[in-house]
């Protein structure tokens, strides 16, 4: 097997690990624990596209590349059941052409970085560089007749911008610093980006056989969805004539400073003429094109003020008369959206309650959920004779291809199986779900993965771990995260408090114009829960979290002594500083009602900084130098605060980071290890010990 092209998610979410279907902690012989160590050995799979015919199936894998601490891809192929699995060509993000018979991909090429390649998929397979341009092409697309791809790409200003100020000339062989860079965009950065690029996100066409791409787009806007003003994605598609494509954006001067809107438009080929399609104010997103041409399905809802409204599956038609909403009634955020080959109803899938299915939803609005079962599942292609294939991961359950029948999808085949080699000896964590009341009687839900070994006669050290977003869901997903943690002794406690999504708007909107607020309630309410069950050693709880994790960590050391320690990673400490040095400005500037040079006092109120006098608790904080979303200069606030208090603290900076401290294989297992080191310094020294520090 070629055993090093595998994904792992540089992500903050959680890292899917998998074992062997049907297996489980108790069923597992052997008394190997999880370590950091076989973090380098994971494998996972993402982005599995059927052929039109259904026969075939390519997907992408990755891997950690341990050398240069990075993850690499490469696409595998495979009879749509499942064999002849074997490896195809270095690249990611395949795309069959509508006749089957070659795939688009990314790869590197020349001049230089990322360029689209086609392979022919006959005996020969021959692979032909497409482009060669010198920005990142992306959301490549074929014509319905398979002569072209679209795809976007950035098209520069020019020349970096620079003042005409009378400068003397600099003395012959002056080594003068080079020009300050000019800034006069409120969003100018993104997180895993640094500075955006002077330029704007346009639709390029080219033949399908190389050549020079013909950009169809053009203006001071962007292609994609910028709804909290730095680039969140591209959505298109072409009509099946191919006289047209359908995509979002926000074609208005004055893009950088709305909040939350984008549109649907659609833009001739030939011509080059963009009419806008949606007309009403919202954040409209991801168009697909019904196969008839008459319709255009797309996700996002009319604009509110509120902090989070669940999206809805619309439709409207190709002249943008029409709109109607599919999914009112559902009050889930839809996503992974396709057609049937009828274009009478769209398939689609929306987290609910920690799980994530396929629905369908008719023309007339009737939704229904079509695959069952306690899973993340995806929808990532449907062939023409309704076969589809996706990714599920549960619990104990492989993060790997599954293919199944949309008219019959009691059954789903699990395609791959990459993971069974590393996890077959390893002892995993049970995970039980729990539900519990809050204040005012709000039902929450809960995950707590419990050692391997676990004793219900025994007391055990407790980790709370709080997700970020705010508005995300942990879910049911394998988590190589808090499985490590539990395998060195701890309970893991994880839940989705309100403000999460997966329980409708209201449950999400809870914390609007509040935040930390009832959150911090629902999980204080979650740790009571679990003591309440007589295993939890009391004198050693601990608290952690990424991002929005990082601040209710933050916020509940400066309103409860309970916890043992702390560990507060890529938070917000001070709203107000936080609104104008993060790359979504915008949200920032949002969290709130007004701004907060006119009415401070709730920005204030709400800051963790502000409550700094009452924290006792052991603090160690843990972000990238590299953090845009929260940056460092917050950890820094809280630390020097916390410092002139006098409470144990310390500062873990890790390089070459964005926001999170786990997109690098190295930073993913120093950030495990530097948390078990700090919640063992604070009375968790009983712990089981399985994994060595960190010479």
């Amino acid at each position: 097997m070629h055993r090093r092209h595998t994904l792992i998610l540089p992500v903050l979410v959680a890292v899917v690990l998998v074992c062997p279907a049907g297996s489980s902690a108790q069923e597992t012989p052997s008394d190997t624990l999880l370590t950091v160590n076989h973090f380098l050995d994971v494998e996972a799979v993402g982005d599995p596209q059927l052929s039109p015919d259904g026969s075939q199936l390519v997907y992408t894998r990755r891997w950690v590349n341990a050398i240069e601490d990075r993850w690499q891809s490469a696409l595998w192929i495979m009879k749509a059941d499942g064999t002849r699995n074997r490896f195809l060509v270095e690249g990611s993000s395949p795309r069959w052409s509508p006749d089957g018979t070659r795939i688009a991909y990314v790869a590197s090429g020349e001049p230089k970085g990322a360029q689209i390649w086609v392979r022919w998929m006959d005996a020969e397979g021959g692979s032909s560089q497409i482009t060669r341009v010198e920005q990142t092409p992306g959301n490549i697309n074929w014509s319905p007749d398979g002569k072209s791809l679209a795809f976007t790409m950035i098209v520069p200003e020019g020349p970096p911008k620079e003042w005409r100020i009378d400068m003397p000339a600099p003395p012959e062989g002056a080594k003068w610093t080079k020009p300050p860079r000019i800034v006069e965009r409120m969003h100018y950065r993104a997180d895993r980006v640094g500075f955006l690029k002077d330029g704007y996100t346009h639709l390029f066409v080219v033949s399908a056989d190389g050549g020079t791409p013909r950009q169809i787009t053009k203006g001071e806007w962007n292609l994609g969805s910028r709804a909290y003003g730095i680039p969140l994605g591209v959505g298109l598609d072409w009509t099946p004539d191919g006289k047209s494509i359908v995509f979002d954006g926000l074609m208005m001067d004055d893009w950088d400073t709305r909040w939350r809107e984008s549109y649907i438009y659609a833009v001739d080929v030939e011509t080059r003429r963009t009419r806008q399609v949606t007309s009403v104010r919202g954040v409209w997103a991801n168009p697909v094109v019904s196969p008839d041409g008459r319709r255009i399905s797309f996700t996002g809802f009319e604009w509110v003020p509120q902090t989070y409204k669940a999206s809805d599956l619309h439709v409207i038609d190709l002249d943008g008369d029409n709109m109607t909403n599919l999914s009112a009634g559902l009050d889930r955020d839809p996503g992974n959206v396709h057609w049937a080959s009828n274009s009478r109803s769209i398939y689609f899938t929306a987290g609910n309650q920690g799980s994530s299915n396929v629905y369908s939803a008719s023309l007339d609005g009737e939704v229904r959920q079509i695959t069952e079962g306690e899973h993340m599942l995806t929808l990532n292609s449907v062939a023409r004779d309704n076969m589809a294939a996706g990714l599920r991961t549960s619990y104990q359950q492989p993060g790997d291809v599954m293919s199944f029948d949309l008219r019959r999808p009691q059954v789903l085949t699990q395609l791959t199986s990459v993971n069974a080699d590393l996890l077959t000896d390893i002892r995993l964590g049970e995970v039980e779900e729990i539900w519990y009341s809050s204040s005012d009687g709000t039902q929450i839900q809960g995950w707590l993965v419990k050692p391997p070994a676990f004793d219900p006669s025994q007391r055990y050290p407790l980790i709370l771990h709080i997700h970020g977003g705010p508005h995300a869901m942990y879910n049911v997903a394998f988590n190589f995260s808090f499985q490590n943690l539990a395998a060195n002794g701890y309970l893991v406690l994880y839940t989705n408090p309100r403000g999460s999504t997966g329980y409708g708007t209201e449950f999400g909107n809870a914390i609007d114009n509040a935040y930390p607020s009832v959150d911090y309630e629902d999980l204080m309410a979650g740790v009571d829960e679990v003591i309440g069950r007589g295993y939890v050693d009391t004198e050693r709880m601990y608290a952690t979290g990424v991002s929005g994790g990082g601040v209710l960590s933050s916020w509940i050391v400066g309103h409860t002594d309970r916890f043992a320690a702390a560990a507060v990673r890529a938070p917000v400490i001070n709203w107000i500083s936080f609104a104008g040095n993060a790359d979504i400005t915008n949200w920032g500037f949002h969290r709130f009602d007004g701004y907060f040079w006119d009415n401070p006092d709730k920005w204030l109120e709400h800051s963790p900084l502000m409550h700094v006098e009452n924290v006792t608790t052991p603090t160690m904080l843990m972000t990238g130098e590299l953090d845009l979303r929260t940056p460092m200069g917050q950890t820094e606030e809280f630390y020097q605060a916390l410092k002139a208090l006098g409470v144990p603290t310390a500062m873990i900076r890790f390089h070459d980071e964005y926001h999170g401290t786990g997109s690098k294989p190295s930073n993913f297992m120093r950030t495990q290890l530097y948390l078990m080191k700090w919640f063992g310094k604070y009375g968790a020294d009983e712990q089981i010990a399985t994994d060595e520090e960190e010479s």
